[in-house]
Order: C-alpha cells, then structure tokens, then sequence
C-alpha cells in the first residue's frame, strides 16, 4: 500500500482534491438549489427545506469529501486550508498552488452538474438568472438580503473570522498531540464543525470559509448565464470578499491554535487520554 501511495505521487494527491472538492460542491450547492429554486416552486414557496438543511447538507458534504480524499491528499478541500498547512504544519509551498487549482477545478465541475440538473427549475424560479438565484452557486452579503445593511467590509470581516474558527478547530481536531477523534471519525467532527459555522456564523456573508467553494461555482454560473456572478444585490463587486477573508482567517486561525495550545502541548505522542503512563523499565 505505501508503495502504491507513494507511486502515485503529485497526480494521485491532485485527483484526490479534486473529487474530494467536487463531492462537497455537489452536495452544498445541491442542497441550495434544491431550497432556493425548488422551494420557489412549491405552494406555499419554501417547502423544500430550509436554513438548517443547507447547514447539514453542506457539513455532510465536508465529511464525505474528506471521506474520499483524505488517504492520498489529506483531504484540504479548500486552498486556506492548504495555505495554512503550509505556513504552520510543514506542508511543501511548491504544492499549494497545484492544490488550490485542483480544489477549483473540482467545485467548477461540480457547480456545472448542478446547473445542469437543476436548469429547469432555475429557469423557471428566476428566467433572467439574476442575483435571485445567484446565492445557489455563490455568496453574497446578507445572503441576497438587500434590507440587511451589510456590505463588502463587513462581509470581509464575516470571512475572517468564520475561516478563523474553522482553521482553529481543524488544527485542533487533527492536531495527534492532543486528543484527535479515534475510530477515523475526524472527518465526521469536520463536518460538525462547518455545520456549526453555518448555524452560528451564516447570516452575514453565506459562509464561503473556502476560496474554491466561491469561486468555482462563481465562475460555473458566469459561464452559464449569470451576468450578476461578480458582482452583490447592490451592484458592487464582490467576488474578492470569500477569497481574500478566508486566506486571512486561515492564517489568523491557525496562528492562534499554535500560540494558544500547539505550543504548549508535548513533543512526543502522549498515552492514550485516562491512561496511567507506564513507567519506563530501562
């Protein structure tokens, strides 16, 4: 097997992201289809779900990626992670780009199937594909809302410190110093933990926490007939909020989980959590 990992190098690491992304963004924006454009079609509107689906959707579909890609790549699934591992785990900086564009790639393809599949009833709740129904592939401030007065800095500060937490708590959950999930449920926590962001964390800005969870369905919609992809409800450009707030929370996140516990836990692997340690015999 460590032959096989090892044979597969670079390419299999890259692969591995882009499904893994793709499984995420098949699910998350799914489900935001599935509420925003189906539910529109319901009578009453709104009958296919709500903002507690799309929390789990999108968590589920964090841990089913990590799931899948998690053995040959580490499963980052979003270029801040990746950045962040990078800056503070060792991870070679050559390979954060590659990544990054892999991890794009993935939510790019994934955002085309769901347009696809979903062309019926986006055409039907919103013809002129308008920033209606933009919020299914990508963020806007206020998820759309025009009468909730938050804009781009506020959005920016959302993203800050929403990937703050994320990066924070991911560093913890996987940190093997500490006390990681046992019985390969860290993907399972993962996903808790974006559930949680988006419950406690979603109405300002949507919670892209994910450069490649934005811009790559961003990007998917432009290409299929949404002119309003780059831009919010109130006409300004926004597209740079979800990439620049992420990559900053990232750091910041992980910064703060090295200062505040990295630092202060053992260097060696610790006995198992309410374990007497053995006493050393030599």
């Amino acid at each position: 097997m460590k032959e096989r990992l090892k044979a597969s190098g670079l390419i299999g690491e890259l692969s591995a992201e882009f499904a893994g992304t793709m499984i995420l963004i098949l699910f998350g924006c799914g489900v935001v289809a599935q509420v925003v454009a189906g539910g529109a079609l319901t009578d009453p509107p709104g009958g296919l779900g709500n903002h507690d689906s799309i929390a789990w959707a999108w968590g589920l579909g964090v841990t089913l990626g990590v799931y899948v890609a998690a053995r040959l790549s580490g499963a980052h699934l979003n270029p801040a992670v990746t950045l962040a591992l990078a800056a503070f785990k060792g991870f070679p900086w050559k390979r954060v780009a590659p990544y990054a564009l892999a991890q794009l790639a993935g939510a790019f393809v994934a955002a085309l199937i769901v347009r696809w599949n979903y062309s019926e009833a986006l055409a039907k709740a919103d013809p002129g594909h308008t920033i209606k129904t933009q919020g299914v592939f990508s963020t806007l401030p206020a998820n759309g809302n025009p009468n909730l007065p938050v804009h781009e800095w506020g959005a920016l500060r959302d993203q800050i410190i929403g990937t703050a937490i994320l990066l924070l708590l991911i560093f913890a959950v996987t940190d093997l110093l500490g006390t990681p999930p046992g019985a390969n449920l860290a993907p399972f926590i993962v996903g808790l933990i974006v559930v949680a962001i988006g419950m406690a964390w979603g109405t300002n800005a949507g919670y892209a926490i994910n450069p490649a969870r934005d811009l790559g369905p961003r990007l998917a919609s432009f290409f299929t007939g949404y002119g309003t992809a780059w831009r919010d409800q109130y006409g300004n450009l926004y597209f740079w909020v979800p990439i620049i707030g992420p990559f900053i929370g990232g750091l910041l996140g992980a910064g703060i989980y090295k200062l505040l516990i990295g630092r202060f836990l053992p260097t060696a692997e610790p006995e198992p959590p309410g374990r007497v340690p053995a006493p050393d015999e030599s």
